[in-house]
């Protein structure tokens, strides 16, 4: 082959795999009911203002001496550093309770995300009323999405036997499944709030009362799902974050304060325009003079921020917390 073929040849096969690891790593889209592994690879640097689909070009740097064949072996081993990467549901028991003069089935939801990232699994309960609620709100909002998908209706009677109790829990297990194969759905406030929100409302609730150990305990607990099911928001976690930040603080933790306070901080580096960046900012500055760390940077940046900017009443971080999720 002289040199002109071979590196026509080169270029060519170059093109082909830089298709190959550009292809979208998100679920499939939304005319196809078949979910598909996310795919991520292990040498892909991730951008958090971006959608969870990314380019991974940038991090590969094969040598442009390389022959055809070391080019097809080294992306053969890249291939082989790609993890499927996806959430997971599974539905392995059930409780029922007896309240006063109500009677339900509470589902326990275990949601695992595969791959190399974690294996750190989340443990929720929801009863047959909370999927029903999520359905009707996705209904509302999703129609065409929804078209296709089948609900487990209520049955006159039976409700409480093994058989029926059994064959709801495949059907849950099977419908968020599929939810969360349909992008949009997945992304959805509505979907997020469904596994979320109940754990959260009680860890504000504890919190707002006083009782910092177990806000933080479910705080800690619902963290890791929030950040799974919103890898394409990072900021949406701010405010949870923040609470974390608040009891640490209030438990004489400055350290663990101070840490959960970068984390939070780094998602709002430029959305310097959300409620919860001066408090936090705030917040910092006393939490790194307490620890003897560099404060003065901090402190920079809050009086740049307050020079460009109107003066207008700002919240402090724990005013802020106990507001949120106040019925």
């Amino acid at each position: 082959m002289d040199r002109d073929s071979h590196c026509t040849a080169e270029r060519e096969l170059l093109e082909a795999v830089s298709r190959i690891t550009t292809s979208s790593t998100t679920s499939p889209s939304d005319e196809e009911n078949q979910p598909k592994a996310e795919i991520s690879c292990q040498v892909r640097q991730e951008n958090p203002e971006k959608d969870d689909t990314q380019d991974s070009n940038a991090t590969l740097s094969p040598n442009s001496s390389m022959t055809t064949k070391e080019l097809q072996d080294y992306w053969r081993n890249e291939k082989r550093q790609c993890k499927q990467i996806k959430l997971l549901f599974d539905i392995p028991s059930t409780r029922i309770v007896e309240h006063h003069l109500s009677k339900y089935v509470m589902y326990k939801i275990i949601i695992l995300q595969t791959g190399s990232f974690d294996s750190n699994k989340s443990v929720i309960e929801r009863r047959y009323s909370d999927f029903e609620k999520l359905h009707r709100n996705l209904l509302e909002e999703f129609s065409e999405e929804m078209e296709d998908v089948t609900f487990p209706r209520k049955t006159l009677t039976g409700n409480f036997t093994e058989e029926i109790i059994n064959e709801r829990k495949l059907a849950f297990k099977d419908y968020l499944r599929l939810l969360y194969s349909m992008k949009y759905i997945r992304r959805s406030k509505k979907f997020i709030d469904f596994l979320t929100r109940p754990e959260l409302q009680e860890a504000y609730g504890c919190l707002r009362g006083g009782q910092y150990t177990k806000a933080l305990e479910i705080l800690l607990e619902v963290i890791g799902l929030q950040e799974r099911l919103t890898r394409g928001n990072p900021v949406s976690v701010v405010p949870t974050l923040c609470a974390i930040v608040v009891c640490h603080k209030d438990l004489e933790n400055p350290a663990s304060a101070f840490e959960y306070g970068e984390k939070a901080l780094s998602r709002l580096r430029v959305h310097t325009s959300h409620r919860y960046y001066i408090p936090l900012l705030e917040t910092m500055i006393t939490l790194a003079y307490e620890l003897g760390k560099d404060f003065l940077s901090l402190q920079e940046t809050l009086e740049e921020w307050k020079a460009k900017k109107d003066p207008i009443r700002v919240f402090t971080l724990k005013e802020l917390a106990v507001r949120e999720y106040v019925q």
